[in-house]
């Protein structure tokens, strides 16, 4: 007989090695087939709804990893919940509408300027769903679950239909209108820009002072004392209509070198430094308040530059005393409407200056710069000039730097209802915690919303004109075209004359001839994602409003986080989500920024085809994603390892089960070993915590919690010790029954804890559990923890029992070292321990010799009495010499009983027993 031939070994037909990059194609092809997006939601029906909005993503260009991390934690999200008591649908979407698609079509060699506006839109249009396609495709590889037949996309007539509508509800309510105010103002797209449009990168500026002569002094200051104001920006000289000063600074007037300046008094000896005045004394001081409304003439023109007052003047750097051109920056808009000043703009949609800049017409305004800071030394204004490096305002979509510039633009009110948009955030529940103050902050600072665009591919401004100007946006008239965007598309508004975008019979009282005309400009497209909530979530009935969560990057605070707040708080007086989660930029390994220069990108495809889409999810899951995270190579050979582990234990405990039933062989509770309990108790810990870090969206402790059980209580310590039980007992042996059963059960739950992170390789082991009746992992709910009061006593006692195994473990290892022995089971352990853990080992019901993993345990006397040659540590001192008797060709145990047996003088009396019981 060959004795090999009667161990219970594993069995499984699940293979060791993944494939994943072959085998998930499989996996996704069948769940296409079973439609198992539709069998989840019709398993969850009735639950209480739990709804994640899709934040859309640009559909332009292949994926990035940024864009996995962000669809991943959605998935786990959403996976989460539809096992743990939810109804949680999952609408993906897409924004679809903006300058990089016109780009990309003009990149192409389409020649906008000879289509039609609806031609060029149409060509928009297509090129976006064949962007949506390739996305589509890419995230669906990625494993994420969702409605994909049937997405939102914010070019959709009846996406864009509620967009009107929300836009109504705001003009409806007094939060839209139209002014001349400075804007950010992109030359290289022609276009204003959001503060969500722009970034900050590093440009060389030219820093000037210019020093303008008083010509009316009203007796506080004489003629000709010169105010010196300091500048980066030269190019809006021209514009200068007033110099700003703080009514409650004290300014000093300056002599030195025969001339008399005007400067903050707390900034005289910085300033003098910079200028170079080696002497000078201070003749004056005054507060700015007595220099309101002096007047002093302009360096490069015949007109007069008022001195003003404002409370946004500070002495932090500069002179304190603030060039003011009302045409090119906020606060210098709004003082200079305080004191009614024209606004001035001498720059046209190019960036070049126009005929109100005399003298530098035609010129680009960063080429002006060297032209008018050369006018200003000329006529002796310039009192100094040098570069320095600065970050500075771009265009993040064409990567060029923006100017403010004051155009007629349409506006959403933010001051109107400040008050509502900081109570809806109080309202919601950020995670992380600080985004809270992070969100609060900018709603509480931000200005009005620049909501029109001077592009054609977007959602038109729903305003007509009427012959004398009077722009017209009535709630019949927006409802009207709301209608018929919904019935054509927005399309319409360029295919049609205003009078056919009108209701029928329309009539104003300001166009008595009937004469309509129409606005040009589109609506940001923060307002197309931003009105999202109601063209999804309310057009929708398989949807709820408000949504649950929002999940995007934390750069989206001051994007979709934002505007979706604005519209939602005008229109319905609350926030579209309950809850809002952000998570950090993808860095490299070393912290780096990714670039393809650099050489650092890592590729979404790329690591789905060479290792698979759940070594992308499982490296998600592994990071803390609230802060800024890390991913290499290296990094996803690390994550890679975790995954073998995983699996390899997995694959284990299904060998281990192979002729396991769990309706007819399960051992109940009461009746399992205590190591068997133990263990029991130690995966009910595991689910509990994992649950509790899932419902706080904490995947990493869900991470680190299912490795260290799988590589800790798992593989060095249970499975390591159950060899000796499931190979070599009996079939129906109890005790192989009870590790069967704990075995069992640990599968289970670890499958469908898993089962979020790595749906594939989830749904790919089921597949083999002969025993479960649903068709797929997806389709069941998370293993709930389970309490019994034995817990209580065995958490203390096992603890102490595992720290003497982790003595054991060591003396093992020092014994192995000094080759007193080979393998573990060569080995007697004879074990001193103090007084207090001598009450572990009265008991028959722990297999000492088993939990150690050695032939022979002996308990000695106590630690005290412990011989010399023993290994003394904290709670024991251990003995480690070479088990008496002979090795066991069956179980490889040292035992004095091999050769009792006459049949089988091989075989130690255990295996023995076994083998006549079962095999003769």
């Amino acid at each position: 007989m060959e004795y090999k031939d009667t161990l219970l070994m594993p069995k499984t037909d699940f293979p060791m090695r993944g494939n994943l990059p072959v085998k998930e194609l499989d996996i996704q092809a069948k769940w296409e087939e079973q439609d198992i997006y539709k069998k989840v939601l019709e398993r969850t029906e009735g639950r209480p709804f739990f709804v994640l909005h899709d934040g859309p993503p640009y559909a332009n260009g292949d994926i990035h990893i940024g864009h996995a991390l962000n669809k991943v934690l959605k998935d786990m999200i959403v996976r989460h919940k539809s096992m743990t008591g939810f109804h949680a649908p999952y609408v993906p979407g897409w924004d679809t509408h903006g300058l990089p698609i016109e780009q990309a079509l003009t990149n192409k060699g389409v020649k906008r300027k000879e289509l039609s506006l609806a031609e060029f839109r149409k060509l928009c249009e297509d090129y976006a769903y064949q962007q949506i396609d390739n996305q589509r495709s890419q995230f669906k590889r990625l494993g994420v679950r969702g409605d994909w037949d049937n997405p939102y996309v914010t070019l959709k007539p009846e996406f864009e239909s509620r967009q009107i509508e929300v836009f109504g509800a705001m003009a409806k309510k007094g939060y839209i209108y139209k002014g001349l105010k400075p804007v950010y103002w992109s030359p290289s797209s022609e276009s204003a820009l959001a503060e969500a449009e722009i970034e900050y990168q590093d440009k060389k500026s030219p820093s000037i002072y210019v020093s303008f002569a008083v010509t009316d002094g009203k007796g506080v200051l004489e003629e000709g004392t010169k105010f010196i104001i300091w500048t980066t920006t030269p190019w809006t000289i021209p514009a200068n209509l007033a110099i700003s000063l703080h009514p409650r600074v004290e300014y000093a007037v300056v002599l030195t070198k025969g001339n008399k300046y005007v400067i903050a008094k707390d900034l005289a000896e910085s300033v003098a430094a910079e200028l170079g005045w080696e002497e000078y004394s201070i003749e004056q001081t005054i507060l700015g308040q007595e220099l309101d409304r002096l007047v002093a003439k302009h360096p490069l023109y015949d007109r007069d530059s008022l001195i003003i007052l404002g409370e946004h003047v500070t002495t932090e750097s500069g002179t304190g005393c603030v060039h003011t051109a009302p045409g090119h920056g906020e606060d210098d808009f709004y003082v200079g409407k305080a004191y009614g000043l024209d606004v001035l703009c001498p720059v046209d949609e190019r960036g070049v200056l126009t005929a109100e800049a005399p003298g530098f017409e035609g010129l680009f305004y960063d080429t002006a710069n060297k032209a008018i800071t050369e006018a200003l030394e000329k006529v002796g204004a310039l009192e100094k000039l040098t570069f320095f490096t600065h970050s500075y305002p771009h265009d993040w979509r064409t990567k060029k730097p923006v100017i403010y510039r004051a155009t007629p633009q349409w506006f959403a009110s933010i001051e109107a209802f400040r008050d509502e948009l900081l109570q809806s955030i109080r309202n919601t529940k950020f995670t992380p915690a600080w985004g809270e103050t992070r969100l609060y902050n900018m709603i509480r600072d931000r200005g009005d919303w620049c909501i029109s665009r001077q592009r054609v591919w977007g959602v038109p401004i729903p305003v007509f004109y009427a012959e004398d100007g009077e722009p017209i946006l009535t709630e019949e008239t927006i409802s009207h075209v709301s209608n018929l965007f919904r019935e054509y598309g927005s399309n319409i508004w360029f295919e049609r004359e205003a009078k056919e975008l009108l209701p029928e019979g329309f009539t104003h009282p300001h166009s008595p001839n009937g004469i309509f005309t129409k606005e040009t400009d589109i609506m940001d497209v923060w307002f197309d994602s931003g009105s999202s909530y109601h063209g999804v979530l309310e057009e929708r009935d398989d949807l709820v409003f408000p949504a649950d969560l929002y999940l995007e990057g934390s750069d989206q605070y001051r994007g979709w986080f934002n505007s979706s707040l604005i519209t939602s708080t005008a229109m319905y007086g609350h926030a579209p989500y309950k809850g809002l989660l952000s998570h950090g930029f993808i860095l490299d390994g070393n912290g780096r920024k990714m670039s393809k220069s650099l050489g650092n990108v890592v590729v979404p495809a790329k690591v789905m085809n060479q290792l698979g889409a759940d070594i992308l999810r499982l490296w998600v899951a592994s990071v803390d994603y609230t802060a800024d995270v890390r991913v290499s190579d290296a990094i996803i050979k690390q994550v890679t390892e975790v995954y073998r582990k995983i699996r390899n234990t997995l694959r284990f405990l299904h060998g281990n089960i192979s002729d396991f039933n769990p309706t007819s062989d399960r051992v109940a509770f009461e009746n399992l070993r205590e190591v068997d309990q133990y263990m029991y108790m130690k995966l009910q810990e595991v689910i509990k915590t994992v649950r509790a870090a899932y419902d706080r969206y904490d995947f990493a402790t869900v991470y680190h919690t299912v490795n260290n059980f799988v590589s800790g209580e798992l593989s060095s310590f249970y499975l390591d010790i159950a060899k000796d039980v499931v190979y070599i007992y009996g079939t129906d042996d109890k005790d192989r029954r009870a590790m069967q059963t704990v075995m069992y059960d640990t599968l289970l739950a670890l499958l469908k804890l898993l089962t979020p992170i790595l749906p594939h390789t989830a749904d790919e082991l089921w597949a083999y559990l002969e025993h479960e009746k649903e068709e797929s992992v997806q389709l069941t709910d998370m293993p709930e923890a389970l309490d019994y009061p034995a817990f209580e006593a065995l958490a203390p006692k096992w603890e102490k029992i595992m720290g003497l195994r982790d003595d054991v473990l060591k003396a093992l290892e020092e014994a192995r070292n000094a080759k007193t022995i080979g393998k573990s089971l060569e080995a007697k352990v004879t074990l001193y321990v103090s007084d207090e853990y001598k009450a572990l080992f009265d008991t028959d019901a722990i297999d000492f010799a088993q939990l150690f993993i050695v032939s022979k345990f002996v308990l000695g006397g106590s630690q005290s009495e412990a011989p010399a040659n023993s290994l003394v540590l904290e709670n024991s001192s251990v003995v480690v010499e070479k088990a008496d008797g002979e090795k066991c060709e069956r179980c490889w145990t040292i035992a004095e009983t091999v050769g009792e047996s006459e049949a089988h003088p091989t075989l130690c009396s255990r295996c023995a027993e076994v083998v006549e019981k079962h095999y003769v």
